[in-house]
């Protein structure tokens, strides 16, 4: 099992782990060591609760394939165990932030104070415009 928050976990045959040749620095050894790490994620056929996957898949939508697969890719250090690490961490992290429930917003009127500060401001720049309509007319 991989721990992703402190309630969800996913079975590790969920997220597969693709190791690629990483472009950038590395010398000779870039060319042989596939360090990088492509990370798998199949949203919509994954454990994860319903709300959790709707929202990963709206918050994530730059990442998913059209087939609901989440694709993240970790190439920042020059060891595989380490890319292996920060794609997972990613990943946790988007579900963490896919499991945040969003607050309702609950609907508010303005006050009459904004509303009067407002309909000021709108008599100000009326008038402004007004005295330059009326010095293009002479």
């Amino acid at each position: 099992m991989i721990q992703l928050t402190k309630t969800i976990a996913i079975r590790e045959d969920e997220a597969q782990l693709v190791f690629v040749r990483s472009s950038g620095p590395g010398g000779q050894n870039v060319n042989k060591v596939a360090t990088a790490v492509q990370l798998r994620f199949d949203v919509t056929a994954s454990s994860l609760p319903g709300e959790v996957k709707e929202r990963l898949l709206r918050l994530e939508r730059g990442r998913v394939a059209g087939d609901g697969v989440l694709v993240i890719e970790a190439r920042r250090f020059r060891e595989q165990e380490k890319n292996r690490e920060d794609a997972l961490r990613r990943l946790g992290e988007a579900v963490a932030r896919a499991a945040e429930r969003p607050k309702p917003r609950r609907r508010t009127r303005p006050t009459s104070a904004s509303r009067e500060r407002r309909l000021e401001a709108k008599k100000r720049r009326s008038a402004a415009k007004g005295e330059r309509r009326r010095s293009g007319e002479e």
